[in-house]
């Protein structure tokens, strides 16, 4: 699923060759992927024709196109497989195409969401004061947000009481990291995926919201991470940061670091890679 980087990496897209145009119609393909709007797809095309879209906003994982004078906004959900793409009028038809969004102007292109899987879509939602979707009120901030409160987060999670994986993928607590780059921020910061967060010092939750700042940046300036043709950025293309991973994904190769070999252990019903000399799990007990 697309994390952080991936998401702001469209989210940009979106905003240079959507943002301040009008819808003249939308199609929708499959109800599938209008699901998440309870009234259906012939109220979703209906509700959405005419108004104008202002700049794409996004909060970790989240991202919202907002209707401009409206009060509400489409949240797209890009779930395993979801890709919004930018395409001339004569550009065949993709085919996992799901919606259609036409505008009212002569730029001589569309707006396409594509999903293979159909684990996304797209709805429609009011928007509270500050512009957030209602259905995503409960998501924090994300760490490269100017807001993110670092003290706040600290607090926060010591008071969790959990692990510090766990921690860093509780989007109600700190948004936008997955699996991949808390492997990768865990393996910069050299901690095991079971350390408890309530020994954290002020100085190493800073350390690790560091190493997630960092990771997510890298991610970011190459356009994010692409295992597969199913990520990619609303012109087709993929995103680099694979390469450059030094966790995720490294089952058996050394540590950049240490040159042990890397291990996977199951997860959550995920899997997180480590390296068992730099990052030693905690002691128990």
């Amino acid at each position: 699923m697309p994390e952080l980087p991936e998401v702001e990496v469209v989210r940009r897209g979106l905003e240079r060759w959507v943002a301040h145009r009008t819808v003249d119609a939308v199609e929708v393909l499959h109800p599938r992927a209008v699901r998440r709007h309870l009234a259906g797809g012939e109220d979703f095309a209906r509700r959405l024709a005419g108004h104008r879209i202002g700049v794409p906003s996004r909060r970790g994982k989240y991202m919202w196109l907002p209707l401009e004078d409206a009060g509400q906004a489409v949240l797209a959900h890009l779930g395993m497989s979801g890709q919004l793409l930018v395409q001339p009028h004569e550009a065949p038809d993709e085919k996992h195409l799901r919606i259609r969004v036409r505008f009212d102007d002569e730029l001589g292109t569309e707006l396409r969401f594509v999903d293979q899987r159909t684990f996304g879509g797209l709805s429609l939602h009011p928007v509270d004061a500050e512009g957030l979707p209602d259905v995503i009120a409960h998501i924090a901030r994300d760490p490269l947000d100017p807001l993110f409160d670092d003290e706040a987060f600290h607090q926060a999670f010591r008071r969790r009481r959990t692990t510090v994986k766990r921690a860093l993928l509780d989007q109600s607590l700190i948004s936008g990291v997955g699996n991949i780059y808390a492997d990768e921020a865990l393996w910069r910061s050299r901690l095991h995926y079971e350390r408890p967060t309530s020994g954290f010092t002020r100085p190493r939750t800073a350390e690790l919201l560091g190493h997630v700042r960092d990771v997510m940046s890298a991610a970011l300036d190459v356009g994010g991470t692409s295992f597969d043709s199913l990520y990619v950025n609303v012109n087709g293309e993929s995103g680099y940061f694979d390469r450059s991973l030094d966790a995720y994904g490294r089952e058996g190769l050394p540590c950049r670091r240490c040159g042990t070999p890397m291990r996977r252990r199951p997860w959550m019903n995920r899997s997180s890679y480590f390296c068992p000399r730099c990052q030693r799990p905690p002691r128990v007990r």
